[in-house]
C-alpha cells in the first residue's frame, strides 16, 4: 500500500509518523515549502533573533529515511482522482540526505540535503491532503506592491527578510494573533509600527471587555500605535507602497504593510475536480472525503458535522496534530472518529501570555455567568464561566498567568462548580516554583 501525504505541516507529517507506528506500507510526504518539517509557531523567533532556522526543526534531517518516509519537494499540478494519480511540477525531486557517522552519532545535522531523481509523477492508493492555509488579502487596490504581505509560511519568512530591511515605518492591518506576532516582529527590529484595527478594542469580537482592554493597555504600552474603528481602504506607492489610505480618510506613510485578516484553506488546486469542498476540504467525523481512500486533515479541513462546540473551519496547530493521529489510525486499520475533545488555545501578546479553555465568548449567553478576578497591580487576570443553574463551569481564560492544560480541562469535562475549582484554583496553577500563588475567591 502507497499512502501519499500533500504537506509537511504539523498534521501531514503526524500523520506520516504515527501511521510508521502501526504499518510498514510505503509513505511519500509531498511538500513545495521546505524540504523538512519544521515549527510553524516559531518562525517569529527565527526574524526576532532567538532562534536560527534549524532550530524549529524538531527531527533530524536524517531521520525521515531512517523511519522510511520519503519527502519529495514539490508542487502538485493535478490529480486524477480516478486514475489515483498525482501530477507534479517540473522542478519536483526527491530529498536525500545522506549523514556522516559522526552526524549519526552526535545526532548533529550539518550537510545540505541532496536533490535526486525528478519526480513528475505518483500513484497512490491512499491519499491524505494535509496542504495548510495561505494568509487571506482583501480587494483593496495595489496589494501587488513591493513590501504588501501576509505571515504564514517559510517564504514569507524569508520574504519579510527582505522587505523590512531599511524600513522605519510599518502598518499592520488587522488584529488577531498573528497581526500582534508581526507586530512584535516589526517592534524587535526598531521599526515603527502602526496597526488599524476595526474593533473599537483590541480582538474585543473574541475577548470579552476585561481582557481586551487589559491586552490593548499592554500593546499600547509596548509602543505600537494602536488604531480602533479603523480600516484599510487603498495602499499607494510606485514599485514599493510608500502610504496607506484608511478608512477615515487619514494618510499614513508606511514602506511595509503586514495583511493579518485571517487565512483561508490552500485547495486552489483542487479546482474542478470530483472532490468537494466548500470553504475547504469537506471531511466527515472519520476525515473522509467523498472520494474512497481520499482524507484530509489539519488548516485545509471543513467539518460537514463539526463536533459539539467546534467551528467547521478549525486552523489551530493542536487540533491538525490530533487529525494527523486520527487519520493514521483509520489507515492503520482502526476506523476512527475525530474528536478534538474540550477547545484550547494559547498565544502572546508580547510579553502577556494568553490561555483559553472551553467556551469564553465575547459575549456571554443568557445562562451563562461569569466570575472575573484582576490583580491589582499586575498585569494578571483570570475568567471563569458556569451555568447559571447549575454552576458548572464552562470555560476559562487566562492573561498574565499560566494554568495546567489537564486541571482545566478535566474540571470542565467534569462539570465541576464554581465554587469546587475557586477551592481547589491552586492545582491549576502552572507557574515555575517562587511565582506568586494565586488566590481565588467570590
Amino acid at each position: 500500500m502507497h499512502v501519499v501525504i500533500i504537506g509537511n505541516g504539523i498534521a501531514g507529517i503526524t500523520a506520516a509518523r504515527e501511521l510508521r507506528k502501526r504499518s510498514d506500507c510505503r509513505i511519500t510526504v509531498i511538500s513545495k515549502e521546505t524540504d523538512y518539517f519544521f515549527s510553524r509557531t516559531a518562525l517569529m523567533y527565527v526574524y526576532m533573533g532567538h532562534l536560527k532556522f534549524e532550530h524549529t526543526q524538531p527531527y533530524e534531517n536524517w531521520f525521515w529515511q531512517k523511519n522510511k518516509i520519503e519527502l519529495v519537494r514539490g508542487t502538485i499540478e493535478s490529480v486524477d482522482f480516478a486514475q489515483r494519480k498525482l501530477f507534479l511540477s517540473a522542478n519536483s525531486q526527491t530529498v536525500v540526505y545522506q549523514p556522516t557517522l559522526l552526524e549519526r552519532l552526535t545526532k548533529v545535522a550539518s550537510k545540505p540535503a541532496t536533490s535526486a531523481s525528478q519526480v513528475r509523477e505518483l500513484s497512490y492508493d491512499k491519499l491524505i491532503i494535509a496542504t495548510g492555509s495561505v494568509p487571506r488579502f482583501g480587494d483593496w487596490p495595489n496589494t501587488h506592491l513591493d513590501g504588501v504581505q501576509g505571515l504564514y509560511s517559510f517564504q514569507d519568512l524569508e520574504k519579510l527578510e527582505r522587505s523590512s530591511a531599511g524600513v522605519k515605518q510599518a502598518l499592520v492591518v488587522g488584529g488577531g494573533l498573528i497581526g500582534v506576532e508581526l507586530a512584535e516582529m516589526l517592534h524587535s527590529r526598531g521599526i515603527h509600527v502602526t496597526m488599524l484595527v476595526r474593533e473599537s478594542s483590541y480582538w474585543n469580537s473574541v475577548l470579552p471587555p476585561e481582557e481586551s482592554t487589559l491586552v490593548t493597555q499592554h500593546v499600547q504600552k509596548r509602543g505600537i500605535d494602536l488604531r480602533f474603528g479603523c480600516e484599510l481602504k487603498e495602499m499607494q506607492g510606485t514599485q514599493r507602497v510608500e502610504r496607506v489610505i484608511t478608512s477615515q480618510g487619514e494618510t499614513i506613510d508606511c514602506q511595509l504593510v503586514g495583511i493579518s485578516i485571517g487565512v483561508e484553506p490552500t485547495i486552489d488546486f483542487l479546482t474542478n475536480t470530483s472532490l468537494e469542498t466548500q470553504r475547504g476540504i469537506l471531511v466527515n467525523e472519520y476525515l473522509e472525503t467523498n472520494l474512497p481512500d481520499v482524507y484530509a486533515v489539519g488548516d485545509c479541513v471543513e467539518h460537514r458535522t463539526p463536533p459539539q462546540g467546534r467551528k467547521s473551519v478549525e486552523q489551530i496547530w493542536y487540533t491538525g496534530r490530533i487529525m494527523g493521529e486520527t487519520v493514521a489510525q483509520t489507515i492503520g486499520g482502526q476506523r476512527t472518529p475525530y474528536q478534538p475533545g474540550v477547545f484550547f488555545n494559547s498565544a502572546k501578546f508580547f510579553d502577556l501570555e494568553y490561555q483559553t479553555y472551553g467556551e469564553v465568548p465575547a459575549q456571554c449567553p443568557d445562562d451563562i455567568q461569569s466570575f472575573y478576578w484582576q490583580h491589582p497591580s499586575k498585569e494578571i487576570a483570570i475568567r471563569i464561566n458556569y451555568r447559571q443553574g447549575t454552576q458548572a463551569v464552562t470555560g476559562f481564560n487566562a492573561l498574565g498567568t499560566r494554568l495546567r492544560h489537564a486541571t482545566c480541562d478535566a474540571w470542565i469535562r467534569q462539570q465541576c462548580s464554581l465554587d469546587y475549582v475557586l477551592e481547589h484554583f491552586q492545582e491549576a496553577d502552572f507557574n515555575p516554583e517562587f511565582f506568586e500563588k494565586l488566590r481565588l475567591s467570590r
